[in-house]
């Protein structure tokens, strides 16, 4: 107990009671200011008693007592209630006024805090209010302290700092003026000298740290502050260049119809909120492993480690700054379906990145440098709502004079931002922006590697009629080198799709640089319509024409997702796995070819395998399921394993699943998953062999007629008819050899296809004159049609054009008359 000068609102005693022995007693833990204002305060009350604090604190609401009513009390109970000095005292008993107020609320009853003062007529209106905060202040202390001495018996006799904040004042700020009224301890305690204060708020303001003032600013404006009041703990720095804790509590007084009118405040030192022992032997260990971080991903391992775990925090993510993205290097935990929907889309790899201009918070406090801290229930765009729903701080990473990334802390149940977690949080951002450039200049060839190997990776995958494609990767960790593991979901014409995973030999630039190289190219390749067979050939001889010495694998599938026909070509890499609707899970049986980049006339099988509806289709790389600790055998075993206990619902958690034990990679990972699910119904299909007579058109017509009315076609059936006509005709007349035609009926379209065994692609006029004798057809239909094409075929080319049905095919076909 101390006996400091202390006065406040009238009050120029205050003693604190807490709570003790299971809650049936009051133990007096401090006891400061003019002692000769009462006399004989009990070190130990009853919580069954009769008396102000334990009745104030049996109630949990304040008791206000004025000289009159004291004396009541003393006289009912002398020996719980304590009397005047009867040594004289200067001061009459009869203008004694007395406040009990409690500690704490709710589950959380810290004990009462007791107050008097003389005050002949009572405590005023305003000054009760003020008192009342001033309790709110001290039981933050005391909540603070007992978090401290958690675990301790007896926590009072263990107390090494005051319970009440001797130094500390009011303010009253009337809304209506903009005018402040500021008590001479609250100047005091900012260093401002009372002549200089020009009573507005901003002028106190200005003296707080930058980092403190956005959470400042909010608890300040009237439409955000609450009755019951609102406690912040903040630093200010002193003209002197001291920083200084100080504890603010505030509370709004509203008009009867609910304008606000005045605010009250409550600004006391708050030493005791200075870091402690603990909590800077936290940051200097974080300082010295940072130290040592290497890599960037290796830094935000480290952040997340200082930070989850002694927050309490359920998210925290890490982030650098490149361009206007922000490349994510960390996120805990790592399954994307804890995190928002803009997370999860755009998670490919290890690297997701996010677009700063989606996340418009994220990029107000990058430009401003300053930590935000937002409450529970704040209004945020979708991106982040699901990051902190309990609360969320968003920490910018300074060095150097700019912004290196910025780190994510969020919590799902109600958190309330304490000012150690502040201090720390700012501390970490500071350490881990450094160690962000620190490892940028340590790792800037790699991190030149992996930036290129990420722009020639898919950012996105296609949307699928029929399936659902999703794919993962992940750079290897040993050592400083990328790989070259590609994947690619190519779309192509006619209702295929082809899947191609590959690897490039070795760990280098270089291999990233062929890797990008080899994705184009078969992407050329499968666009311009070669079967995957012909594919996988011109890539092939494509390296071994390059200058390199390196070789490359690649498995090759064509998918046509309306009939689930499979073709495979495999050249030197692992084979695809199937799960199969029942649970089963195999590696398919495809025959292989050699390495691409090793032989120039080496020739590449095709296996054609069929997929039922509900069947996953998984390419993967050797990094997967081979390591020095792992053979390929029984990675094999192993990724049949998850497949079998997988839901194929969730492509996404099954490709989580098959890459999350992977754990440290001597080679890169990548994973490409498909989930077949089929199309609403199987085209129908027809061919015809165009026979060169002179009637070869009124033929083809006649078939297609035929065969379009016995598919209840019959509103296309003319616009149908005329292109059969138009692209037989200029096949029977500008080209040689065998002639057919394909019809392919499927729910919205029909597709009229015209083999030739020219390699000459047709060309559309320019212009068609009036005098002109032929150009027309292709004018013609390209008007009737939706699309038109050509695509080369081994030996040839194939004409198609597609018209789209405008109707269901749902109501049997009307006969009508041949023509």
């Amino acid at each position: 107990m101390t006996g400091r000068r202390f006065a406040f609102c009238g009050a120029e005693l205050a003693a604190v009671y807490v709570v003790a022995d299971q809650d049936r007693e009051l133990h007096l833990a401090e006891l400061t200011g003019n002692r000769g204002v009462l006399y004989g305060l009990p070190a130990v009350l009853a919580v069954a008693g009769h008396s102000p604090a334990a009745n104030a604190f049996r109630s949990g609401r304040p008791l206000w007592l004025t000289p009159k009513e004291l004396a009541a009390f003393i006289e009912e109970d002398p020996h719980h209630v304590p009397a005047r000095n009867r040594a004289g005292d200067p001061q009459s008993p009869a203008r004694i006024s007395l406040g009990a107020l409690p500690l704490g609320h709710g589950d959380q009853e810290l004990g009462c805090l007791v107050v008097a003062g003389e005050v002949g007529d009572g405590f005023s209106a305003d000054d009760r209010s003020l008192l009342e905060l001033y309790a709110d202040q001290v039981a933050a202390g005391l909540e603070t302290v007992a978090a401290r001495l958690a675990g301790r018996t007896s926590p009072q006799a263990h107390l090494g700092q005051s319970l009440v904040p001797h130094q500390g004042g009011a303010f009253i700020l009337e809304l209506s003026t903009g005018r402040m009224e500021a008590h001479a301890h609250v100047l005091e305690l900012l260093g401002l000298p009372p002549e200089e204060f020009d009573g507005q708020v901003e002028t106190l303001l200005a003296c707080a740290v930058p980092d403190d003032m956005p959470a400042l600013m909010a608890i300040v404006e009237p439409d955000r502050l609450a009755s019951a009041g609102q406690q912040l703990a903040f630093r200010i720095r002193r003209p002197n260049g001291e920083l200084r804790w100080l504890g603010l509590r505030c509370r709004v007084e509203v008009a009867p119809d609910g304008t606000p009118q005045r605010v009250l405040g409550v600004v006391a030192d708050a030493t005791y909120l200075r870091p402690s022992a603990d909590e800077v032997s936290l940051v200097q260990r974080l300082s010295a492993t940072l130290a040592g971080a290497a890599t960037i991903r290796e830094v935000s391992r480290l952040v997340v480690a200082a930070l989850r775990e002694p927050l309490g925090a359920s998210r925290v993510a890490v982030g650098e700054l490149e361009a206007e993205r922000l490349i994510v290097t960390a996120l805990d935990p790592p399954e994307p379906d804890a995190w928002p929907e803009v997370w999860r889309s755009e998670w490919r790899s290890e690297w997701p990145d996010v677009p700063l201009g989606d996340l418009p918070t994220l990029r107000s406090a990058m430009r401003g440098g300053h930590m935000g801290l937002w409450p529970p229930g704040a209004d945020l765009e979708p991106g982040l709502q699901g990051v902190g729903p309990g609360g969320l701080a968003v920490l910018p990473l300074p060095a150097e004079g700019r912004m290196a990334g910025v780190c994510l802390v969020g919590w799902d149940a109600q958190h309330r931002f304490g000012p150690e977690e502040r201090s720390l949080l700012t501390v970490t951002a500071g350490l881990a922006g450094q160690a962000l450039v620190r490892a940028h200049a340590l790792d800037a060839g790699h991190e030149l590697a992996t930036m290129l190997q990420r722009s020639l990776l898919p950012r996105k995958l296609p949307e699928l009629p029929g399936g659902v494609a999703v794919a993962r990767y992940l750079p290897a960790t040993a050592g400083l080198e990328v790989g070259g593991d590609w994947y690619d979901v190519i779309p192509l014409s006619d209702g295929h799709v082809a899947f191609v995973i590959g690897d490039v030999q070795g760990h280098s630039a270089g291999a990233a640089t062929i890797m990008g190289q080899m994705r184009t190219a078969v992407r050329a390749y499968a666009v311009e319509g070669h079967p995957p067979d012909v594919v996988v050939a011109r890539a092939n001889l494509l390296l071994v024409g390059m200058e390199t010495d390196l070789f490359a694998t690649c498995a090759y599938v064509d998918l046509d997702m309306e009939e689930g026909i499979a073709r495979v070509v495999r050249a030197g890499h692992l084979p695809p796995v199937l799960r199969r609707p029942d649970g089963t899970a195999e590696e398919m049986a495809v025959e292989g070819g050699p390495p691409l980049g090793v032989l120039a006339d080496a020739e590449f099988p095709m296996t054609e395998v069929g997929l039922a509806p509900g069947t996953l289709l998984v390419l993967l790389t050797d990094g997967l399921v081979e390591s020095a600790r792992l053979p390929l055998e029984e990675g094999m075993r192993r990724v049949c394993e998850v497949l079998a206990a997988a839901d194929p619902q969730a492509a996404g958690g099954v490709a989580d699943d098959l890459v999350f034990g992977v754990g440290r990679r001597d080679d890169d990972v990548a994973v490409l998953l498909l989930r077949y699910d089929g199309t609403r119904g199987r085209p129908k299909r027809s061919h015809w062999a165009v026979w060169r007579l002179p009637t070869a058109v009124m033929h083809a017509r006649r078939f297609a007629a035929r065969t379009l009315r016995s598919w209840g076609v019959d509103e296309e059936l003319d616009a149908a008819l005329l292109v059969v006509s138009e692209l037989v005709t200029n096949a029977i007349a500008h080209t040689q050899g065998e002639v057919g035609m394909d019809l392919t009926l499927s729910a919205d379209r029909l597709r009229i296809a015209v083999n030739d065994a020219s390699p000459r692609s047709p060309v559309k006029p320019v212009s068609v004159s009036w005098e002109s004798t032929g150009g027309r057809g292709l004018l013609i239909v390209q008007a009737t049609t939706m699309a038109w094409g050509s695509v080369p075929l081994s030996g040839g080319k194939q004409v198609w054009a597609e018209i789209p049905l405008h109707r269901a095919l749902d109501r049997p076909a009307q006969p009508r008359p041949l023509l």
